[in-house]
């Protein structure tokens, strides 16, 4: 009984010490020391072996922290820049759609405004056309020319149709110069057709020339230079008019004294001798008439004329089926013999005197 109770206390001791220090592992001796051998081995070779490399691992581990860190601050500004591109691209795009609608809105006003302007031309060049053939018309009696040159708006005049004849001639090209000679009634060209009328007619009386030949010498410089640009067979009719513009201020003494002294008047005329038309020939040669007529001219002008003058483009139209255009070639190679004549000092100048105001001058009629 005693010894029952004994062994049931030990246990209950045994059981105690166990509870309180938890649990123990049975090991064999031999087996512990030999943990302990192992122990110890790795105690003293495992710091040898992992120590720099932990370290440069422990760095490395770091440094990539680190670069984490930086990467994801990177991208956080990335996305912010992104975000704040994004808005700005969103407001571009609203923008730029709203300038598109406003384009178009401007490009069709200007379409708009283009059909009125081209409009607004047309109703000016037509005006423009029918006031200056009314004033053309008007020309032709030598009173309108009179009252014309004391209005005091003729230097206005002037200057508006140079410039408006020097635009428009060199304004033409080939594609347009056929145009225009297809289409000799347009507005434009009644216009300047017009407009060089009227300065033919005012060269047509005597204070119209008097006036020109003193005060519009560049006028008469425009003339000149336009009939030197002007192709052959271009404009056939603006040519006349501005050449009997110019034979009209020729029958003025001061007149021709100023076209005469112009250095390409001589080669203009034996271009203009070349032309296919016949009324462009005629008034070229009634202008070279006027220079031969004129002594003082004559004698400056002979070896020059004597050098380029066409003579035998002269014979030709002297046999030409157009009467008018006959005559006057005749009559010029007569008046180029009698300065040849005189050049050569064989015999006086026959038929030519001073110039006193007796040709008949040029009116322009309206077409």
């Amino acid at each position: 009984m005693k010894g029952a109770e004994l062994k049931t206390v030990s246990r209950q001791k045994i059981g105690s010490e166990v509870s309180s220090q938890e649990c123990y592992v049975r090991v064999r001796k031999r087996d512990l020391e030999r943990l302990t051998t192992e122990v110890m081995q790795l105690r003293e070779f495992l710091p040898r072996v992992l120590n720099g490399d932990l370290i440069e691992m422990l760095h490395k581990a770091r440094a990539a922290e680190s670069t984490k860190a930086r990467i994801e601050q990177e991208q956080e500004q990335l996305r912010q820049d992104c975000q704040h591109l994004r808005s700005r691209l969103d407001a571009a795009q609203s923008e730029c759609q709203r300038e598109r609608e406003e384009k178009l809105v401007l490009r069709e006003q200007l379409w708009e405004g283009r059909e009125q302007l081209q409009q607004q031309a047309e109703f000016c060049t037509a005006l423009g056309a029918a006031a200056c053939t009314l004033l053309w018309s008007a020309s032709s009696r030598e009173e309108a020319v009179k009252d014309i040159l004391t209005d005091g708006k003729v230097d206005a005049f002037l200057t508006v149709a140079g410039q408006t004849l020097e635009s428009f001639v060199k304004s033409l090209g080939e594609e347009e110069t056929k145009a225009e000679q297809q289409d000799l009634c347009s507005n434009e060209s009644r216009f300047v057709l017009a407009l060089a009328g009227t300065i033919t007619n005012i060269a047509a009386v005597t204070c119209g020339r008097d006036f020109l030949s003193t005060s519009a010498h560049v006028l008469l410089d425009t003339l000149t230079q336009l009939l030197e640009i002007m192709k052959p067979g271009v404009c056939p009719k603006l040519k006349v008019l501005m050449l009997m513009a110019l034979y009209n201020v020729s029958i003025n003494v001061k007149g021709l004294q100023y076209i005469s002294e112009s250095p390409g008047l001589v080669p203009l005329i034996c271009s203009l001798l070349q032309d296919a038309d016949p009324e462009v020939c005629l008034h070229a040669l009634r202008l070279l008439q006027s220079l031969l007529l004129e002594q003082g001219v004559l004698a400056r002008l002979a070896p020059e004329l004597m050098d380029a003058l066409p003579l035998a483009r002269i014979r030709q139209l002297s046999a030409s089926g157009h009467g008018a255009l006959r005559q006057a070639a005749r009559e010029t190679l007569e008046d180029l013999d009698a300065a040849g004549a005189v050049q050569d000092g064989q015999r006086p100048l026959q038929g030519c005197s001073p110039r006193h105001g007796g040709e008949e001058p040029w009116r322009s009629r309206t077409a």
